[in-house]
């Protein structure tokens, strides 16, 4: 009996630890489910965007190669994100789950500015033509700084005085802080698509006009980007007294962080160079370039960490970076370094572009107000005209007849002012009850200004004649040219102006060829017997001629 009863108990044990053991491979197989069902969803994901990005980017060559103007680059990735992010919605049984695979289909505002912007922005200032950039400095900066906070200011209090007639329901009609953050962030010009067209050689666009479009659509950005920022820290729901939100203080704080911005984008572009000057790293090009690389997203990271602005930092740097350290490199490491961000800068400007246009359908949007859309893009458009114009009188008054922006070269960068993922990424970061309201118009106003405004780009420069770079824009057939001349600038403020131009450049050259250059590389001006330039540094390679040379000292 004993005997039976203790086999008994046995065989109840081990019938209920297999019981437990089946429990438990259930618990880790439902344990695994999820994550190997995760790793198909993103694998198909992932397929998906490939097979997209290579289709545009073969447009893109289809564009270059037959010479369609009409349709931008960027236009065309917004174009297929639009019909990829339709088709994916359609195949998803759930679109309002936030689990489904329609999530992975998202614009991100934070994957956007932390992975997918800082190539972009430092491509763009490690390539810059200097020369010309810091030419038209004094009209770029009005342009970008001036014009971004008359076109903020004219957007948000237009936007502000609709809502209080009642016009708009879904906004703020208490506190006009909200309206400004809104034209804080539209007031981001991005023409990805007009320089897409404007910089093809066929064309042979007017150089000035190119570098004055290129020169504010990246400091723009920054400081809209800083606008936005500043405003934030003010808007508070609450108190929607005007006195209480502290435009004055607004607009200090926001000269206070562009200041440090660029200071940290300098600092962080003297550190390598110094670094790559005063060692032997010109040996191993490999960790030449993956250093650069690493030093770019370490500066974006420090001014967003110290609440600066990182574009307008990594903007800077690349400047820094390519006056002093491009000589430091060696042959391979600067040829490798320069292609790699500009194919950085490709892809990525087309992954953007078609997560915007998937956004269209992807976006999980409710509140679409057409009225508002439309108000706010004639609202853009007049913002744009407030601040082109008159701040062309301005710089004209300081430049030369030969220099002078004409009134035709004025309308052409009044139509190229575009909206693109700057502004559309911000709006996602918008405050407030009414964030979707401004996100769909946002998204409106972009696909119409990049795919339209972009589209008619070729159009509008060849009725306005800025093709061909010998189009002399201040000859005597230009309208109202010698009453102009007459109106905005005197001989002798024309010869103030250049000597202090003059004596400014002369201090900054002495001090740049005798000590600067010694410490962080860059070309030394030693003349050959040849007439070239001999270049002190690890390449040893040949940048300018002397013929360029003498250009800058005239």
């Amino acid at each position: 009996m004993d005997q039976d009863k203790s086999w008994r108990w046995i065989t109840e044990v081990m019938s209920d630890n297999e019981n437990n053991e089946t429990l438990a491979n259930l618990t880790l197989n439902d344990d695994f489910a999820a994550p190997e069902e995760q790793h198909d969803d993103d694998a198909y994901t992932t397929t998906i965007l490939t097979v997209t990005i290579i289709v545009c980017l073969l447009l893109a060559y289809v564009v270059k190669q037959y010479r369609l103007y009409f349709l931008p680059e960027s236009a065309g990735a917004l174009i297929i994100g639009v019909i990829v992010g339709g088709i994916v919605r359609l195949a998803t049984k759930d679109p309002d789950n936030l689990q489904s695979p329609l999530h992975s289909f998202e614009f991100s505002p934070e994957i956007f500015f932390f992975i997918l912007l800082p190539p972009i922005i430092f491509e763009a200032g490690y390539s810059l033509n200097q020369k010309a950039f810091f030419e038209n400095i004094g009209a770029i900066t009005l342009y970008a700084m001036a014009g971004t906070i008359i076109s903020c200011f004219t957007v948000g209090l237009l936007t502000f005085y609709v809502a209080k007639k009642g016009l708009i329901k879904d906004i703020d009609q208490e506190n006009p802080m909200e309206a400004l953050l809104f034209g804080a962030l539209i007031s981001a010009v991005d023409p990805v698509a007009t320089l897409s067209i404007m910089g093809n050689e066929d064309l042979q666009v007017n150089p000035l006009l190119y570098s004055l479009i290129f020169g504010e659509s990246v400091l723009n950005d920054a400081i809209a980007i800083v606008l936005f920022k500043t405003f934030h820290k003010y808007y508070n729901p609450d108190g929607p007294d005007w006195r209480e939100a502290k435009i004055g203080s607004a607009l200090l704080a926001f000269v206070t962080v562009t200041f440090f911005s660029i200071l940290v984008g300098v600092i962080l572009g003297l550190v390598p160079s110094f670094i790559y000057k005063h060692t032997q790293l010109s040996d191993y090009p490999n960790l030449e370039t993956s250093l650069l690389f690493c030093f770019a997203y370490l500066c974006y990271s420090i001014a967003e960490a110290l609440e600066l602005s990182g574009i307008m930092a990594l903007f800077f740097q690349g400047i820094i970076l390519a006056h002093y350290n491009s000589y430091n490199l060696s042959p391979k490491a600067h040829v490798a370094s320069a292609q790699i961000f500009s194919t950085l800068a490709t892809v990525l400007e087309t992954t953007v572009f078609l997560y915007m246009g998937m956004g269209v359908f992807t976006g999980r949007f409710a509140n679409w107000d057409i009225l508002f859309t439309v108000l706010a893009l004639c609202f853009c458009i007049l913002g744009r005209l407030l601040n082109i114009f008159p701040l062309s009188l301005i710089a004209n008054s300081c430049r030369s007849r030969k220099k002078r922006i004409s009134c035709k070269m004025q309308t052409v960068l009044g139509f190229v002012g575009l909206r693109g993922a700057i502004a559309f990424a911000l709006s996602e970061n918008m405050p407030g009850p009414n964030k979707e309201t401004y996100a769909t118009a946002t998204l409106a106003i972009c696909m119409f200004t990049t795919v339209v405004c972009g589209g008619l780009t070729d159009r509008i420069l060849t009725i306005s004649g800025m093709k061909g770079i010998n189009i002399d824009d201040s000859s005597p057939n230009d309208e109202n040219d010698d009453e102009t001349e007459m109106l905005t600038r005197s001989d002798n403020k024309k010869q103030m102006s250049k000597i202090f131009y003059d004596g400014v450049k002369g201090i900054w050259r002495d001090l740049d060829d005798h000590y600067l250059k010694d410490l962080f590389g860059g070309l030394t001006q030693v003349r050959s017997g040849a007439g070239n330039l001999n270049v002190d540094g690890h390449g040893h390679y040949e940048m300018t001629t002397m013929n360029e040379l003498d250009e800058d000292d005239m």
